[in-house]
């Protein structure tokens, strides 16, 4: 479903991505780890156009799209939950769910997909907060509420930032069925977490970045087995 082939993603004359390789394919958990500053989230980032690659190539669904606005990749079907949370505080819950409807499909009743109904049986807290503005909102709520509204545009491909930095372990939890839920409703999820609990309940693969550079891929179970791998890059 997606591609990345030697990307490389600068800063200004900071070289930030080196020759970035790897692939999600459909409906796969992956999930992208290592340590702070390694280019985790500049990757997300580049795939959604917000840090275009310098060069290299990325195709979703066999089409290049390095290169395309952010807003034409969302539109192509692809999500971002950055790690900021970004909400519109002075919106309600229900209006901020609403902002993720695509243009063309506001107003129509959709008869497949995310609809608001869906959203608040998957997030009861929500529900319970609608008409109240984001502002108030605890972060474990704005988190939930920033991944429910990018599935209000019905991506095929979500991309996660560290979705539980933060959060309480109770919330950590939450959040954790619902990636799982999401994908087992066919959504495809490459997820950047630094956690390697999480990683390794959550992933059907995981790649490990550090200092910009892909060092290895594999599955959960091949990493338990890689106490060098988890030592040189991942340990804190």
């Amino acid at each position: 479903m997606l591609k990345l082939k030697d990307v490389n993603t600068y800063y200004g004359d900071s070289h930030v991505l080196f020759d970035v390789s790897l692939e999600v394919n459909e409906k796969e958990v992956v999930a992208l780890s290592g340590r702070n500053g390694v280019g985790k989230s500049t990757t997300l980032r580049t795939i959604m156009g917000l840090s275009p690659p310098r060069n290299g190539s990325i195709k979703f669904k066999g089409q290049e799209i390095a290169g395309k606005t952010p807003h034409e990749i969302a539109m192509a079907g692809i999500g971002f939950v950055p790690e900021e949370r970004w909400i519109f505080p002075n919106l309600t819950v229900h209006e901020n769910l609403l902002m993720g409807i695509k243009p063309g499909q506001m107003g129509k009743k959709k008869t497949y997909g995310w609809s608001t109904e869906r959203a608040y049986e998957l997030f009861p807290e929500l529900a319970s907060r609608k008409d109240q503005k984001g502002e108030v909102l605890s972060g474990g709520e704005m988190q939930m509420l920033t991944i429910v509204r990018t599935l209000m545009g019905d991506p095929e491909l979500i991309l996660i930032d560290e979705p539980t930095e933060g959060l309480a372990p109770i919330i950590v939890e939450k959040v954790n069925h619902v990636i799982k839920q999401i994908n087992e409703d066919g959504t495809t999820v490459l997820l950047v977490e630094q956690k390697l609990p999480i990683c390794l309940e959550l992933a059907d693969r995981i790649y490990v970045l550090s200092k910009g550079e892909i060092k290895w891929t594999g599955t959960p179970k091949e990493l338990t087995q890689r106490d060098d791998i988890r030592k040189d890059y991942l340990e804190v």
